[in-house]
């Protein structure tokens, strides 16, 4: 193989991190939340221009992925309630004394992280692609993570 194939090496550079929790508490059952303002921020205060964030749900019924914001999230809304609705509750064997069992089935479809390049100190996203984070049993404070690493 060509090692120029593997772009650059540069040595001599000091690994950054970073760590912070986003927090949420939806009033909706449902909801999705454009969060890329703040993984944006985030990456500003981290300090990092080439490295990879990784943006994950710390929560079993939320989720976070990439998408664009044009209308898709009530299609969303509607087509996970057809995969896995939320009534009957009786319907799942996980709902006793709980009824979110659609909720973990849910966030299997959407998704638990996303990891994105960072390129020259900006989130390294196709056209339109952006961050959401996804409630799938919401009124509760819920958390997400956000994990910096790079240069």
């Amino acid at each position: 193989m060509d090692p120029s194939a593997y772009g650059p090496i540069v040595e001599g550079t000091s690994m950054k991190t970073y760590r912070k929790e986003l927090w949420f508490n939806t009033p909706e059952r449902v909801a999705f939340v454009n969060i890329t303002p703040e993984v944006e921020r985030c990456l500003r205060d981290s300090g990092v221009t080439e490295g990879l964030v990784l943006v994950n749900a710390m929560h079993i019924t939320a989720s976070v992925f990439i998408n664009d914001d044009e209308g898709l999230h009530s299609d969303f809304a509607r087509w996970l309630e057809k995969l896995a609705p939320h009534e009957p509750v009786s319907q799942y064997r996980h709902n006793v004394g709980e009824d979110n069992a659609d909720g973990h089935l849910k966030r299997q479809v959407m998704g638990r992280e996303v990891v994105v390049a960072v390129t020259e100190g900006r989130l390294d996203f196709g056209p339109w692609e952006q961050i959401f984070y996804g409630e799938f049993d919401g009124r509760r404070r819920k958390r997400v993570l956000v994990k910096i690493i790079g240069e």
